[in-house]
């Protein structure tokens, strides 16, 4: 029998277990995937938790619920993978030989990386978002905090899901308009970005909407340090920004066993091919989602789309053929703006979002680049979609791993 081992539960782990548990011969793999946790958390839901628009049991479940049958979970730590020997050492000692590895493992947030982040004021006046306790705790802060100036920030890129610090902004907006105090909070979104998103197209139309919902923008911010006594943060350039309230995306970082392991970059990401997804570790090793160093969105349907591309690369592996250069970047983000309405994005390494309907050219019925109320069904539907189809490797009907063009106002080059 030969060994076909996972590292990671979490979305892109489990949808390859459950793709290849399908598509490899049970009489010739063994399929094992490894992961400490016992809890699967809804990772975008954290987004909503803070807001009481979602409640706890909606953003986690048992993570054993979505492990298919026939693939052997193991709820150990992860040490280090000695690529030369196939193995990966857990952290009680025990060692798992390998034919094929798939990397999975993510990323964490890392506040330790910047100086006075951590400290008496985390989870006080300082927070995040991007963990389920940080989310949790912030969710209690809001519920009775009497406002003030509430600072969004980002410490640097790339992060988890780069549209979803906006989000949050635009969110607070709506939430303390709810609540009769928008008056009283003053919203102001920092980031190390010369504009709102990555994109220029799409950092056009967030900037108008920043604007009309009055969230002051300070760009180019490279943080340099916390000072939680006096609750300011300040850049490398010594520019001072005063907070009562800060909701911060620290560093994000791969797993720090692949530091252990002797490879990836200085985050940690795993060195991997933009189009296949086989790393340059080696060439049994492959990577996906946000464990690796590719030049995409770090987001949920950037590993669906890679999850679907990736399955078909493992088999032609087995086969001996060449690897499918196929993965494009694509990425599909709803954009959550408050009040009931969100945009859309589709976009990939080389085409950058533009206007739009989505997933049927004309007809829709989602807009690409436009606020609309459909769009805001769509990132709530998307919640169901993740928990009954995305994680369990069934396919979504009317979207392709690769980005199509149809539908798309895109501008034609002389």
């Amino acid at each position: 029998m030969k060994e076909l081992l996972i590292l990671g539960a979490g979305t892109s782990g489990t949808m390859m277990a459950n793709h290849l548990r399908k598509t490899l011969p049970k009489k010739d793999w063994n399929i094992t995937i490894v992961d400490q946790e016992e809890t699967h958390y809804y990772q975008p839901g954290f987004l909503f938790l803070p807001f009481d628009l979602y409640k706890t049991k909606d953003v986690k479940k048992r993570i054993d619920k979505f492990i298919p049958k026939g693939v052997h979970l193991i709820q150990e730590k992860i040490d280090k993978i000695d690529k030369e020997n196939d193995l990966v050492q857990l952290k009680n000692g025990n060692l798992l030989h390998y034919d094929i590895l798939i990397i999975a493992t993510g990323t964490n947030i890392a506040p330790q990386e910047i100086e006075g982040m951590l400290g008496d004021h985390w989870h006080n006046s300082v927070f995040d978002f991007y963990t389920y306790e940080g989310a949790k705790n912030l969710r209690n802060k809001l519920r009775n905090w009497e406002g003030g100036k509430l600072v969004v920030h980002i410490s640097e890129m790339p992060i988890k899901c780069p549209v979803a610090p906006l989000e949050f902004a635009f969110l607070a907006d709506s939430y303390f308009i709810n609540k009769g105090m928008r008056d009283k909070v003053e919203i102001t979104y920092v980031t190390p970005m010369s504009g709102a998103f990555t994109k220029p197209k799409a950092t056009e139309a967030l900037n108008y909407l920043l604007e009309q919902k009055n969230i002051k923008v300070v760009s180019d911010f490279n943080i340099e340090h916390v000072d939680g006594e006096n609750k300011k943060i300040v850049d490398y350039a010594e520019e001072e920004i005063e907070y009562d309230l800060l909701v911060t995306v620290p560093t994000n970082m791969g797993d720090d066993m692949i530091e252990r392991s002797g490879f990836g970059d200085e985050l940690n990401y795993v060195p991997t091919d933009k189009t296949t997804l086989q790393t340059t570790v080696k060439e049994n090793i492959f990577a996906i989602g946000d464990a690796t160093n590719l030049p995409a969105s770090k987001a949920g349907s950037v590993a669906h789309f890679e999850a679907e591309i990736l399955t078909e690369n493992i088999l032609r592996f087995i086969e001996g053929k060449a690897l499918k250069q196929e993965f494009d970047g694509h990425a599909n983000c709803f954009i959550e703006t408050g009040h009931g309405k969100a945009l859309l994005i589709d976009f990939n390494y080389n085409q950058e979002p533009v206007k739009g309907t989505f997933p049927f050219p004309g007809v829709g019925p989602l807009s690409l680049l436009k606020e609309t109320h459909m769009n805001h069904m769509g990132k709530l539907a998307f919640k169901w979609i993740y928990w009954n189809m995305l994680i369990k490797g069934k396919h979504i009907p009317f979207v392709s791993a690769t980005m199509s063009n149809a539908g798309k106002q895109i501008e034609k080059t002389t």
